[in-house]
């Protein structure tokens, strides 16, 4: 096995069982090697500050056993709202409907805020890049966002969800094309698209470009499915892709009438799983370096050997050798989108250059 269990604990849990994927490498590897951990849990839904505290308490425990690169799930601080339809049909919303949005906006995060502050103070505190799934709040609108973190405790920056899917559009924002960052770190080039985003070809040829060259891939989406789709950006990107999802049980939501699954919740014992995990981490050549795991919660790792970046970009270079840009092409608007500007302070600018008569 290459998984660890992820226990709740506020000390890091070391286990006899090795937790690093069986990868057959060469003596030499001709590349770094950096050590990655997906973590596979759940939220404590509703209490943000408790998340927090079990995202640090998986944070240490993975780097005890030596992790550089710390992938959490989609909207792990935050929540998601899986089951939830928050009241809507089409025409209408209901009070319990509103009252459970005002809740999921009280247990969204700012950004900046203090919960990135603490998160940036966890990263350095323990030596290492951190990639956490978030449900940010700007206003009265949220958002699905990824957060990166350096080693040394500095906020990178963010990746706003482009796309969200379905009824997720009800609760959360479009993000623009600012938000779409690839980091160049001593790891290598890091950054992230969510769940069924990356079935958008265009934003994925978007982050080859950038050079990405760890793609990170947090997901609700437990599926064997979305094996399928995580392997073919590896290959396509010749990148590796660390999937991240979480493992819940109903018991991990609040209980009825508070929180409801919708359609489904008759049929729910506290002990069903509502969402299956299948966290993964796969090679630029396509072949699974750990996982899918669908046991239950976990730090699944592997040890990535950047070499084979490049053996698998001589064999296909999406945005290099095997690009046609006399034929196809692409252009990415990267502006922040505002639906209000002011021009109040370009006016009077313009007023005080004026000369004097």
């Amino acid at each position: 096995m290459s998984t660890v269990p992820a226990v709740a604990s506020s000390q890091p849990v070391i286990s006899d069982e090795p937790i690093f994927a069986e990868v057959d490498m060469a003596a030499d590897t001709s590349g770094p090697i950096v050590r990655a951990t997906v973590v596979q849990a759940s939220t404590i839904f509703y209490d943000t500050p408790a998340t927090l505290d079990k995202a640090e308490r998986l944070l240490a425990e993975a780097a005890g056993y030596g992790s550089q690169l710390v992938v959490f799930p989609e909207a792990f601080i935050g929540g998601y709202p899986r089951g939830s339809n928050f009241g809507v049909t089409i025409g209408n919303r209901t009070a319990k409907g509103k009252e459970d949005f005002r809740k999921y906006h009280a247990s969204a995060i700012d950004v900046p805020g203090p919960e990135v502050d603490r998160l940036a103070a966890m990263a350095g505190k323990y030596k290492v890049y951190l990639v956490m799934g978030v449900v940010e709040r700007d206003g009265y609108t949220l958002y699905c966002t990824v957060l990166f973190f350096d080693n040394q405790g500095h906020y990178l920056g963010k990746h706003r969800k482009v796309m969200p899917t379905a009824l997720e559009r009800i609760i959360w924002g479009f993000g623009d094309g600012s938000t779409i960052p690839v980091f160049e770190t001593p790891l290598g080039k890091i950054g992230a698209a969510i769940c069924w985003e990356n079935r958008m070809p265009l934003l994925r040829t978007a982050m080859y470009a950038k050079g990405i060259e760890i793609y990170c891939a947090p997901t609700a989406d437990a599926r064997e499915l979305w094996q399928a789709s995580v392997t073919h950006i590896a290959m396509e990107g010749g990148c590796f892709v660390l999937s991240a999802n979480q493992f819940c049980r109903r018991k991990d939501y609040p209980p009825p009438p508070d929180y409801i699954f919708s359609g489904t919740e008759e049929d729910l014992t506290p002990d069903s799983v509502v969402c299956a995990g299948g966290s993964v981490i796969i090679s630029p050549s396509g072949t699974v370096l750990t996982g899918p795991n669908y046991d239950g919660e976990a730090l699944i790792s592997a040890d990535l050997d950047l070499g084979e970046i490049a053996r698998a970009k001589f064999d296909f270079d999406v945005v290099g050798h095997y690009a046609r840009p006399e034929v196809l092409s692409l252009i990415v608007k990267d502006h922040p989108t505002k639906p209000v500007t002011f021009s109040s302070s370009s006016v009077k600018k313009e007023n005080s250059e004026q000369p004097l008569h």
